[in-house]
């Protein structure tokens, strides 16, 4: 057996790869070198160890099979090097992990393989599929989620007699007492660039990406908005802030709630905030409902131009079973995709119920088109967030202008 392990920290050979599309390769070796593509990341460690262990075990069952393991970055150099590679079979890997936001961009691209029938019988909810499909093909398998919930600071609840909030309304309430009690506080930590934040209010109201100006979507951006006041989180503050700076506030003690992920936990108990916290799912307009949340994540793909088709499968479902996804929950806190090992998990450890709770009231995705790049890179919702907060213009006003901009990343008049 043999691992070979590669670090790419700066890629300059896709920018040499010809624009054109895919071209045509692939095969199906059954020895050789498999190569695998992994998001690299500041505490690499731990996955590293549960990625070893993985090509020990799949190197032992398979004789004259290496396992090559390259990290590439997670900045938006890694769109290149994956351009790279659908367009030329001999920089390609077999498996790759990508961003599930990523997905339209690289199906668009003809790069991925269409692993529907291989994927059959997973335990995995309709929903999370979303994430892997395109016009009813799959073409990935779901690795792991990142769901936000709402935290709360325990101590400053108490002191206040509060409860943690079970409605849009109650939430409000909630956090402009803090402030007005507490004015060293924000009520709640936004942020007018945070919009995986935002997009929960959109859609509990009935609202949708596609449709930023309809009666429902203003509804949900109205009441998102009205948290970036003075008397709960000061535009003049809160508006620049991104979802990684909601975490950061959250975590130094200077914000009484957050909408912050599983994947948050760490970066809050490394914090003054550690050990004066708790998480709730966070609450819809109707009293004791759930917000449906953005099911972020990475998934497992294979590359139209893999050398080798069935050892990639099989490699991937490796990584994707009960055992390895355990695993990397433990290493790096990623949230399973398989329902059994979410429910094992949550008897162990309390601190999921409220996600698990939100992934059983059912997730969200933003648009499986590569229209999607666009809108996000265009920071198409920030701006509209923004303008409102700033009192730059109305809801209505706002709204139709992101309406558009969406409209015409899809290439709708």
């Amino acid at each position: 057996m043999k691992f070979l392990y590669f670090a790419v920290a700066v890629l300059t050979l896709a920018a040499c790869a010809p624009s054109t599309g895919p071209a045509s390769g692939g095969s199906d070796e059954k020895t050789g070198t498999l190569r695998v593509w992994f998001y690299d990341e500041p505490n690499r460690a731990p996955k590293d160890k549960v990625l070893n262990e993985a090509a020990k075990e799949f190197t032992d069952r398979h004789p004259g099979v290496e396992i090559e393991i390259t990290y590439i970055p997670t900045t938006p150099a890694r769109h290149e090097r994956f351009k790279g590679a659908f367009n030329d079979p001999a920089s390609s890997p077999d498996v790759v992990e990508y961003g599930n936001t990523d997905l339209a961009e690289y199906v668009a691209a003809g790069g991925l393989a269409d692993l529907t029938a291989d994927l059959e019988g997973q335990d995995i909810a309709a929903h999370l599929f979303q994430s892997v499909s395109v016009d009813g093909k799959k073409y990935g398998l779901p690795w792991f989620i990142g769901i936000r919930a709402l935290y709360y600071r325990t101590d400053v609840f108490d002191d206040l007699g509060l409860i943690p909030p079970t409605s849009i309304g109650g939430l409000n309430v909630a956090a402009r007492t803090i402030r007005a009690k507490r004015p060293d506080l924000y009520g709640i930590a936004v942020g007018g660039e945070y919009t995986f934040g935002a997009l929960p209010f959109i859609w509990d109201s009935g609202g949708d990406i596609t449709e930023l100006d309809s009666a429902e979507s203003r509804k949900g951006v109205k009441a998102y908005t009205g948290l970036m006041t003075q008397d709960i989180c000061p535009p003049r503050s809160c508006v620049s802030l991104t979802g990684g700076k909601t975490v950061e506030l959250f975590a130094a003690g200077k914000a009484a709630m957050g909408i912050l992920g599983n994947f948050s936990r760490s970066a809050v108990d490394a914090g003054p905030a550690a050990g004066n916290y708790d998480v709730v799912p966070l609450p819809g307009r109707n009293d004791g409902s759930i917000a449906p949340a953005f099911a972020g994540g990475n998934n497992l793909g294979v590359m139209k131009n893999a050398e080798h088709r069935t050892l990639a499968v099989d490699f991937l479902k490796l990584l994707g079973s009960e055992e390895y996804q355990t695993k990397m929950y433990k290493a790096m806190g990623n949230l399973p995709t398989l329902t059994g090992v979410r429910q094992k998990l949550a008897k162990e450890e309390p601190f999921l119920e409220p996600f698990l709770a939100t992934v059983d009231r059912g997730t969200r995705f933003v648009p499986i088109d590569p229209a999607w790049v666009k809108i996000d890179n265009g920071k198409v919702i920030p701006t509209m967030l923004q303008k409102i907060a700033t009192g730059q213009a109305t809801v209505e006003a706002a709204t139709s202008e992101a309406a558009a901009a969406v409209k015409t990343a899809f290439g709708r008049s």
